[in-house]
């Protein structure tokens, strides 16, 4: 099969498209599409494989879908695929907040989380699904940073959130960054 030369990337995250199209560059063009897809309960590649394959008949071509979460080791990776349910938004005005989930952890000593990215890919409707997946080890802290991308201010890694690093460092060593440079080998091989 030959790498498709345009992806429709279904999402409504300008924050996300603008890191996935930064990290992929001139691999492929990356085009955003905003479509609302129902999501089914399970574990993250499950959600990840049913969406894209809904994805897929939707758009009728080549998709890639993303799901992105956040697993506290001390809470058995939970809220992992969760993550953006009604239950722990993360959006300072919706249920949780950020300070919320760092509060999640408050009795427990082990702080240590996962971020967690996990890109899907399909040609079209009928085809399997591929997926592409990243994990970035780190700790949940106070928030710290800006506030204007999910729960970046309260990942640390490396001494540093998300939020405190410029752009281009947190592209070096994302879960995103892992993801979509699993994604990217696999395009320049195909």
């Amino acid at each position: 099969m030959a790498p498709p030369k345009q992806l429709f990337f279904i999402t409504g995250n300008k924050n996300k498209l603008a890191e996935s199209k930064a990290i992929l560059g001139d691999v492929v063009d990356l085009q955003c599409q905003a479509i609302d897809l129902v999501e089914i309960q399970g574990t993250i590649e499950e959600i990840s494989l049913d969406k894209c394959r809904r994805a897929a008949d939707a758009v009728k071509g080549p998709v890639l879908v993303e799901d992105t979460c956040l697993c506290f080791n001390a809470l058995k990776e939970l809220p992992g695929p969760y993550m953006y349910g009604k239950s722990f938004q993360y959006e300072e005005s919706e249920a949780v907040g950020t300070q919320g989930l760092n509060d999640l952890l408050a009795g427990f000593p082990d702080k240590s989380a996962q971020a967690v990215c996990t890109f899907a890919y399909c040609e079209g409707p009928g085809h399997e699904p591929i997926i592409f997946q990243g994990r970035t080890d780190g700790k949940i802290v106070p928030p710290r940073g800006p506030t204007n991308f999910g729960w970046d201010p309260i990942f640390e890694y490396e001494g540093k959130t998300y939020a405190e690093m410029e752009k281009v460092e947190k592209n070096k060593i994302s879960h995103r960054f892992r993801a979509l440079e699993k994604l990217k080998a696999w395009l320049q091989e195909a």
